[in-house]
Parts: structure tokens; C-alpha cells; sequence
């Protein structure tokens, strides 16, 4: 009876033991920072959060990103972080940042689990500069004249001439704006102008305050015409930056143009929010260069405000109140588009904008369901979208001008739209607007196929 009990005992005994294994084998080892989070940082995260970039810490280091483990599995968790306004489901660009379901559950574990290190002996760190482009190292970096931003609580606005000089011409394939305020700067639109070699670039004022001047004096003031009065080869809109906005690079051969020895770049506005404090903003360009000249001249539209579309109805919202306004634009050749830059202010609320060809169908642009202001990309598709001719691009967006837009400027409410200023409608934060910018190229055959996240 004894030998039975025992040889019972030793049965449950090897039972356990089995069982034991058997869940120590199925069950999931903890997720690593070295392992599973770093690869996820690394790809959405640190673009932004560096030294000097435009998040408000730097997650560069495992450190910085265990200490903020608990805020890290909130924001990712509800989609506030990375931010990308656009819907996913609607249309897709390149550099998109998202976050999969598997990638979502990893950051929860991690963070529950302790937050672990795990093993980064062989972690390769990103080498991020304190500050950096999307783009990468620049060929040559202009620095833009320093400006004041005055402690008068005000929006400021500035046009400044940007002279260089270089040895001899380049092929310049990308520019890229990078702030030096990034608290303050809110946009900037510039422009390149090539000048003759018996031009002097540095000659007049650099800095044009533009609530003490018109527009048009900038001409006179900043010598911005060739010696002999004539005016300089120009390219629009060579340059541009807003909010969460990346530098674009197009492959080799689209877009672009060439650098001559004298010229300058002109920051046809840079807009300064408002400041509480006087700080000195000292921004730079970075330029990258091309070995072969552009082969495909790109193109810009802009519908609605101060562009080539009108607003239906006029851009008028009252306070209380949520409106809805249409723009669209009809193409009268075959384009080919690159690029896409939605745009509005403070009580926008959504964006959709798409293209219905002749026969009736339709061709997705990009959908933004909550609007957010501190995040208005340049959006990049995968492969350039062919809009045939007689089409109509549509715009479609709602302002959101109640006490319940937690971004509205005015409380309480006050009627806020459009409003004319320096010959156009007012670019201030408190105002509002309606635009979409479109970068193009004229129609050829096997566009839809060039990958325009290549290099």
C-alpha cells in the first residue's frame, strides 16, 4: 500500500513538473527596451523628440524613455502619439507615423512589465545633431538674418532677404527651413532669386517688419532687382515650412533648380507668433545639391485663401457657431500629383479633399477627420496621383468656432474668418483660413509608377 502511495506521489510530482514547463515554454518573455521598444522610438519618434527638435524632450537615450514609460504607453496607446492627422484608411504618404496594434500592445507590456533595459551593449543609437533635418547632413547651410521677436503679445510678420555667394552654380534638389524658435516661428513661405553676376546680393536692408510696411515697397528696400533694374529669374516657393512640416525630397532629376553664384532666397513672409518675452530667432537653410539638372520642372497650386478657388460660402464663421465651406478647382491638362499641404487655423475642426474625374470617379487626396494645428504636413504620396484633365478637385473643411473647440482663440466666441491685410487676406494666428496647396508636375506616361520616397 505504501509502494502504491508512493508511485501515486511521484506521478503528480512528474505531472507538476510538466505542467510547469510546459507554461514556463508558452509563456512570452518580458518585452526589452533594447529589443522591441528602441526599434519603435528610433522609427516615429525621435525625428521630433531630440535635443533641439520640435518636442518638448529628447527621447534619444533609454533613460529619457523609461521615465516617461507611463506617458508613453498613454499617448500611444490612444493615438494622440505620433502624431498624423491624416486617416490612413482614406489615402497614404510616405514617411507615414503610425503605429501597428502589435507595436501598441509591446509599449503596454514593457511599461507594465517593469520598463526593462535588457541587453544594449550593441543598441545603435540614431546620430541626430541638435539640430537636424528629416533630409539628412546639407551641402551648404545659409544662415537666415537674426531676428527680434518683440514681448508685445502680438503676431509679427517679416520679409527677409537672404543673400549668398558661391564659387559657382549648383543643382539644388531640396531646401529645408530649420527654425531656430521653434515656440515662436509659425510659418515660413520662401522664394529663390537668381541674380546676375554684376548684382550685389548684400546690398539694401535685410529685414522688412511688415506691419510698418507695404509689400510692395520690399522691392525698392531689400534691392531685390538686378543692377539694371531688371527683374531676377525666380522660383516660387522654394522653401516652405509650417508646424510638424518635414523637409521634401524629391528623386533625382524632379523638381529643383539651379543655384547661381550671386542670389538670395526671400522669406516672402515668416510669421512669428505671439511672445510674451523678446527673444532673438536666428533660423537657417539647409540646401542639398544634385550632380545632374532638374528634368521635370514641379509646380504650385493654391485654392482658396489667396489662391486661384473661391470659398463657398465666403469664410465667415460666427461666433457659436460650426460652418461648413466648399473650394474647387478644375484641370484643364493631365498633372501629376506630388505633393499636398492642407491649411487652416485655430477653430478648423476637418479636411477632406479629393478629385472626381470626367467620367464620375473618384480619386482620394487626403481626409483629416480632427483637424490639429500644431501638426500641418507637407504630405508626400508613395507614387505621384495622376489627376486627368477635366477633373475637379474639391475641398471640403469645417471650422468649429463654439466654447467647445478647446483651441478657440476667443473666449468667449467672437466671429472670426477671413481678413484682408498687406494686399491679401490676414495671415494671423487669430484669423482664419482655408487653403490647399498643391505641388504638380505636368502629365508623362509611367508617372504613377516613380517611387517618390526613392532616393
Amino acid at each position: 500500500m505504501k509502494q502504491f502511495k508512493s508511485h501515486t506521489f511521484n506521478l503528480w510530482v512528474a505531472l507538476l513538473s510538466l505542467t510547469s514547463l510546459l507554461f514556463a515554454c508558452n509563456q512570452k518573455p518580458k518585452p526589452t527596451y533594447a529589443q522591441d521598444i528602441a526599434p519603435i522610438i528610433f522609427k516615429n519618434c525621435i525625428t521630433c523628440h531630440h535635443p533641439k527638435g520640435a518636442g518638448p524632450f529628447s527621447l534619444m537615450r533609454y533613460h529619457d524613455v523609461k521615465k516617461r514609460a507611463k506617458m508613453i504607453a498613454f499617448v500611444t496607446s490612444t493615438g494622440y502619439m505620433p502624431p498624423w492627422p491624416a486617416d490612413k484608411n482614406y489615402s497614404h504618404f510616405i514617411n507615414e507615423r503610425s503605429l501597428t496594434e502589435n507595436e501598441i500592445q509591446l509599449i503596454q507590456n514593457w511599461y507594465r512589465s517593469g520598463a526593462e533595459a535588457g541587453d544594449t551593449t550593441n543598441l545603435k543609437y540614431p546620430n541626430i545633431k541638435s539640430q537636424s533635418s528629416i533630409l539628412g547632413m546639407p551641402d551648404m547651410i545659409i544662415d537666415i538674418p537674426s531676428v527680434q521677436i518683440k514681448n508685445n503679445n502680438t503676431d509679427q510678420f517679416y520679409t527677409i532677404k537672404i543673400p549668398y555667394e558661391i564659387p559657382q552654380n549648383k543643382y539644388v534638389k531640396a531646401v529645408d527651413f530649420m527654425p531656430g524658435q521653434l515656440k515662436y516661428v509659425h510659418h515660413f513661405n520662401g522664394h529663390y532669386l537668381a541674380f546676375t553676376k554684376q548684382t550685389n546680393p548684400f546690398d539694401g536692408i535685410k529685414i522688412l517688419n511688415l506691419q510698418d510696411s507695404l509689400y510692395a515697397q520690399s522691392f525698392e528696400l531689400l534691392k531685390l532687382k538686378n543692377h539694371d533694374g531688371t527683374m531676377p529669374f525666380r522660383v516660387h516657393s522654394a522653401v516652405n515650412y509650417l508646424p510638424g512640416s518635414f523637409g521634401v525630397q524629391y528623386p533625382n532629376g524632379i523638381g529643383g533648380f539651379e543655384l547661381t553664384q550671386k542670389g538670395a532666397f526671400i522669406a516672402n513672409d515668416i510669421h512669428y507668433g505671439p511672445s510674451r518675452r523678446t527673444v532673438n530667432d536666428s533660423s537657417k537653410l539647409y540646401l542639398y545639391f544634385s550632380d545632374e539638372p532638374p528634368k521635370r520642372q514641379t509646380f504650385e497650386l493654391m485654392m482658396g485663401t489667396n489662391g486661384v478657388s473661391k470659398i463657398e460660402p465666403p469664410l465667415l464663421v460666427p461666433a457659436g457657431k460650426i460652418t461648413k465651406h466648399t473650394t474647387q478647382l478644375s484641370i484643364y491638362n493631365d498633372i501629376s500629383i506630388l505633393t499636398i499641404n492642407p491649411h487652416m487655423h485655430l477653430i478648423g475642426s476637418k479636411f477632406k479633399a479629393y478629385a472626381i474625374k470626367p467620367n464620375g470617379d473618384t480619386i482620394r487626396l487626403i481626409h483629416i477627420p480632427k483637424w490639429q494645428f500644431r501638426w500641418q504636413y507637407f504630405y508626400t504620396f508613395q507614387n505621384p496621383v495622376k489627376i486627368p484633365k477635366g477633373s475637379n478637385i474639391i475641398v471640403e473643411a469645417e471650422f468649429d468656432n463654439s466654447s467647445k473647440n478647446p483651441n478657440n482663440p476667443n473666449k468667449p466666441p467672437q466671429d472670426i474668418g477671413e481678413r484682408l491685410d498687406y494686399g491679401g487676406a490676414s495671415m494671423r494666428t487669430t484669423d482664419e483660413m482655408l487653403q490647399f496647396i498643391i505641388t504638380y508636375m505636368p502629365y508623362q506616361k509611367g508617372d504613377e509608377k516613380i517611387d517618390l520616397g526613392g532616393r
